[in-house]
């Protein structure tokens, strides 16, 4: 088994190992800076907070596939109970969950996906320990999220509900997209990326979402990568299950999950999947404004190699 090499010719194109120095541990997220942040705070208007995460519950996006990911399980730890040492007439409950990292609305952690042995910035595998998770570039040092947030609505700008199945996003819809928009990408910004996967959850079709149909999904073609690349794009953020087009495009199945290796392992890029845009999207048409400010705060857990996010678009 081997990379393609015209992948591997990519992923040297796209490397930005050393880019923010030898130890960076953050990746893309350094192109949000404070003036990147001010120019999201800047396309807030109206003040409208519109959630892009899906809630967390036993029947969530989680299907078994890939084995062992689990959707949160809540179980209380106390129920409406005193606290027998504490003064006052006060009862109370608290709770615990069991989830995976990535059970629901995620970002991935750049240790989450590597190949030939390395993760992001030449580090191995054996960064991520069996015991206590990632040693380096762990979920806790995925920095807030804060900038221009641009929807780039692909089946709109297609004219149809829904992406036919497999079908591979490319530059071409990206541009589609942001010119039906009337926007461009400036260095800092985050893109969130509707393919319409979203409706097929929200449907309670949750084996679909999950899995597609034939072992067919839609998703970010390879092409996309050095796109991102090319525009100092801070974070990408999809509104589906696997984030990328299944089958590989190249037809090699070596090659799966590519687009998760080039931008995690490769360039350090902030990604994230099973964000909810189909609020945001009917906003946005409603008024032709497509873009705002995106604040989205991972949960820092210490090794993770993925994290809880709830992300908001403020209008």
């Amino acid at each position: 088994m081997a990379f393609s090499e015209e992948l591997r010719e990519l992923a040297a194109k796209v490397r930005n190992w050393g880019r923010w120095g030898d130890d960076d541990q953050v990746g893309t997220a350094n192109l949000i800076t404070a003036e990147a942040t001010r120019r999201g705070a800047a396309c807030v208007r109206e003040g409208r907070r519109i959630s892009l995460a899906v809630a967390l519950r036993e029947e969530g996006v989680q299907v078994g596939q890939p084995a062992g990911r689990i959707n949160p399980i809540l179980s209380p730890t106390s129920l409406n109970e005193r606290d027998q040492f504490a003064p006052g007439i006060w009862t109370g409950t608290d709770d615990m969950v069991t989830m995976s990292t990535c059970a629901g609305t995620h970002i991935d952690a750049l240790v989450h996906v590597g190949y030939e042995g390395q993760l992001y910035g030449g580090r191995p595998l054996d960064t991520v320990r069996a015991r206590g998770g990632a040693s380096a570039a762990g979920a806790e040092h995925i920095p807030p999220i804060a900038t221009r947030g641009l929807l780039l609505d692909v089946p709109r700008a297609r004219g149809v509900e829904e992406l036919e199945v497999g079908a591979a996003i490319g530059p071409d819809d990206l541009e589609a997209a942001l010119a039906a928009a009337g926007l461009t990408v400036e260095a800092g910004d985050a893109l969130c990326i509707r393919t319409g996967e979203m409706q097929h959850y929200r449907r309670g079709d949750r084996r679909r979402y999950a899995v597609g149909a034939d072992w067919k999904m839609t998703g970010l073609g390879v092409s996309c990568v050095p796109w991102f690349h090319e525009r100092d794009v801070a974070a990408v953020f999809l509104d589906n299950y696997a984030y990328e087009v299944m089958p590989p495009e190249t037809g090699n199945w070596d090659d799966l999950l590519a687009v998760h290796m080039l931008q995690l392992r490769d360039m350090g890029m902030v990604q994230g999947q099973n964000f909810d845009f189909e609020d945001l999207a009917e906003a946005c048409a409603e008024d032709g404004r497509y873009e705002f400010f995106l604040v989205a705060a991972a949960e820092p857990i210490v090794g993770a190699t993925s994290a809880p996010v709830h992300p908001v678009a403020i209008r």
